[in-house]
């Protein structure tokens, strides 16, 4: 077949458009396929969290990783930012941090005898915000407005952050000494929230026995990995996901989801519509990182627990009797069924 420029004048060529978007999905799948298999180098069996970060990473969204100190939550990160050639900061977050530590603050430069403006960590393309429940409200809360409206507002002037942006938050359970839970305006923000769990016997000889390897005490390396992404590409990305077939079904069974979990019984705190939102564009994402050409049931299905557990509550009752959230939303999704394509 002759390679024939895309935009052909001929009115003949209709499937054209359709061919060219059929190479884009294809070479979009093919990059995101070969960040992940970077990332599965540096961080060892947490194939399923992996996952997750890239659906979100296409689908614009935040992450909230969450799991015991020593899993890799802050390596996957770093092994992200490593295969991505933006921007990277990383601010670990501590009880006595300053808002202004964050989003920046106005200096006085006694040359011009003026303020300046110095920008904070948060003008990046991939922010990590290490431990985020060690720091107090109002700190966590100079996140929020950067999240939701991709903006900073210092000394009264609106400052855009730039495009792609995407925070990936880690905390270790709330059960631990010395944290603050994040409200749940903040938790809201989040596309998804993650859990890291214990890697099984396998996974972890092979870790130890890499890590031993190597001569830093701890550590997995993350400088071998290759730069596979630009910010460029994960705008394209992102643009390309959105535009994936969605079928009117599939759209009804995102949203038949998030509002069940409002009148779903054992649940006292049910999802809002960003809930739905975030089922449409995770199930997108997901569909481009396995090669698909439109949104199955089961896209909306995989990123489901992820996009709603940390946007319901269980009841009281349910809590003493050791029943978590993960149950209640998994008998859910047992129960409401998905449509036939």
């Amino acid at each position: 077949m002759s390679e024939q420029p895309i935009e052909s004048p001929e009115p003949s060529e209709a499937p054209q458009p359709q061919v060219h978007a059929a190479q884009q999905r294809q070479r979009a799948s093919q990059l995101a396929q070969a960040v992940r298999l970077e990332l599965q180098k540096a961080v060892i069996g947490q194939e399923a969290v992996i996952d997750d970060v890239l659906t979100a990473l296409i689908a614009g969204g935040h992450v909230l990783l969450e799991g015991v100190p020593g899993l890799g939550k802050t390596l996957l990160v770093r092994a992200l930012a490593r295969c991505f050639g933006g921007e990277f900061a990383r601010i670990q977050f501590t009880p006595d941090l300053m808002p202004s530590d964050v989003t920046g603050h106005a200096v006085y430069d006694l040359q011009t005898e003026q303020f300046k403006l110095r920008k904070g960590p948060l003008f990046t393309n991939l922010l990590l915000a290490d431990e985020i429940n060690r720091a107090p409200a109002k700190t966590q809360a100079a996140l929020l407005e950067a999240m939701q409206e991709r903006q900073v507002t210092l000394e009264g002037r609106a400052l855009p952050i730039a495009q792609p942006f995407m925070v990936l938050a880690t905390q270790n359970p709330i059960e631990q000494e010395g944290t603050y839970p994040l409200p749940e305006a903040e938790l809201d923000r989040f596309m998804l929230k993650l859990r890291m769990d214990y890697p099984d016997a396998e996974q972890e000889l092979t870790m130890v026995r890499q890590v031993t390897r190597s001569t830093r005490a701890d550590m997995l390396d993350v400088q071998p990995l290759r730069t596979v992404l630009q910010a460029k590409d994960v705008l394209a990305l992102q643009r390309i996901a959105s535009e994936l077939p969605l079928d009117e079904q599939v759209l009804d069974y995102a949203v038949r989801l998030a509002r069940a979990t409002r009148s779903w019984p054992g649940l006292t705190l049910g999802a809002g519509p960003r809930a739905s939102i975030a089922l449409v564009r995770g199930a997108r994402a997901r569909a481009l990182l396995r090669g698909g050409e439109f949104v199955i049931p089961d896209d909306i299905k995989g990123c489901a627990m992820a996009v709603l557990r940390h946007r319901v509550r269980v009841a009281p009752e349910l809590d003493i009797e050791g029943l978590s959230v993960e149950q209640v939303l998994k008998q859910m999704l047992e129960q409401i069924p998905a449509p036939r394509l």
